[in-house]
């Protein structure tokens, strides 16, 4: 499952997956994600990630087509933040912050949920 949360500033997608995710959780969570888009220059993305055990391959072609799309996009996104205790998810991270410049991607250990939640709210300033 794959659900919305309340993201504390307008600019900020926030999501809890737990379970199993399937490609109508992930198209939910792509809807939210161009919304912000069409409101704001920058969109930050908060994702707490607990007991998700797996995602179905219907979900995953959908996760891997959507992200393909938004590599000419990358100027609409800011900040990734990744909260959970799967540390096999930190070097993905590193990776994809690497890969994608000028997106910022951490993770963030669920004891630093609210370090988190501060960080993500952050927007580059104007230039």
């Amino acid at each position: 499952m794959l659900e919305l949360i309340p993201g504390e500033a307008p600019h900020v997608v926030a999501l809890r997956a737990s379970g199993k995710v399937d490609a109508d959780d992930l198209q939910q969570a792509i809807d939210a994600i161009e919304q912000a888009k069409q409101a704001h220059p920058k969109v930050s993305l908060y994702a707490e990630i607990d007991d998700m055990r797996w995602m179905t391959f219907t979900a995953l072609l959908r996760d891997l087509g959507y992200g393909l799309t938004q590599i000419g996009e990358l100027s609409h996104y800011h900040r990734v933040a990744m909260v959970t205790d799967h540390s096999w998810l930190r070097p993905l991270a590193e990776l994809e912050s690497r890969l994608f410049r000028p997106l910022e991607v951490r993770v963030f250990p669920a004891q630093e949920r609210a370090a988190a939640r501060a960080w993500i709210l952050h927007l580059p300033e104007a230039s």
